[in-house]
């Protein structure tokens, strides 16, 4: 049989897409996990507000940027102010869905490590709240901060003793922040258009939202940033395995991180 009538060969080191149902199911439990696991941690109301009134020291003492300069720009205008509540409110989850969804159907091995990067950094920010519970901002008088989600709307919370789909009191980290930190570097890692550097700015304006919009302090989104460095260092990056054709033949060379956009 002549070589042009023989079946494609599979590229040599080519990754495999995982299982369809499997991640699924994986990543759903994430998402579950993340939603309901830290109701396990409610009912340290006086903790939590004592904790706060520590940490919002503990930024002026280290001559943080104050939030209320955030929140006073977005209060220039009820349109800017609901914007940023939207964005809160509507964004993270459909982002990171979106994220996870490209990287699995046109880069998988990066779908594989960002996975367990997001895993990772979701199962230690459900620490926390056991062991150092916060109250967010917007419920510590001491700021002079506005609930802006209460005041203008949209919300995703109700009252705090009556909301039984999340734990207000469990600020830090920021996964809304953590979270937009890694759909950035992840589409960074896998892409290597010019402009994938625009991508940060998912994570700067949720940033300026989280803070603004009083949900959370300068430090939830420093924490956050430091799990997900370690997160970063501990699990295995991406690797590729580059060949070369010369009369039929191909000669693999040895696998090497991808630590920058290094696949198309």
């Amino acid at each position: 049989m002549s070589s042009q009538s023989e079946p494609a060969e599979p590229e040599p080191g080519a990754i495999a897409r995982p299982p369809l149902v499997r991640e699924l199911l994986l990543v759903a439990g994430l998402f579950l996990v993340y939603k309901f696991g830290r109701q396990l941690a409610i009912g340290h109301t006086a903790e939590a507000v004592h904790n706060a009134h520590r940490i919002w020291d503990l930024e002026r003492t280290l001559r943080l940027p104050s939030e209320v300069g955030v929140q006073s720009a977005l209060l220039h205008g009820d349109t800017l102010v609901h914007l940023a509540n939207t964005y809160y409110a509507t964004v993270h989850f459909p982002a990171t869905v979106a994220f996870l969804v490209w990287l699995y159907l046109r880069r998988p091995a990066h779908y594989v490590w960002a996975r367990r990067v997001l895993a990772a950094v979701t199962a230690a920010a459900l620490v926390l709240p056991f062991t150092f519970p916060l109250a967010p901002p917007r419920m510590l008088a001491a700021t002079g901060l506005v609930d802006t989600a209460r005041v203008y709307g949209p919300s995703v919370y109700g009252p705090p003793a009556r909301d039984h789909l999340s734990n207000q009191f469990a600020a830090m980290p920021s996964l809304h922040f953590g979270w937009a930190l890694m759909v950035a570097i992840g589409l960074i890692v896998a892409t290597r258009s010019r402009w994938r550097w625009l991508w940060l700015l998912h994570p700067a304006v949720t940033l300026l939202v989280i803070v603004g919009t009083a949900n959370h302090y300068w430090l939830d989104a420093i924490v956050a940033t430091a799990m997900l460095g370690v997160a970063l260092a501990l699990v295995d990056p991406p690797h590729r395995t580059a060949t070369t054709a010369g009369r039929g033949t191909r000669t693999l060379v040895p696998e090497e991180p991808v630590l920058a956009g290094a696949a198309r």
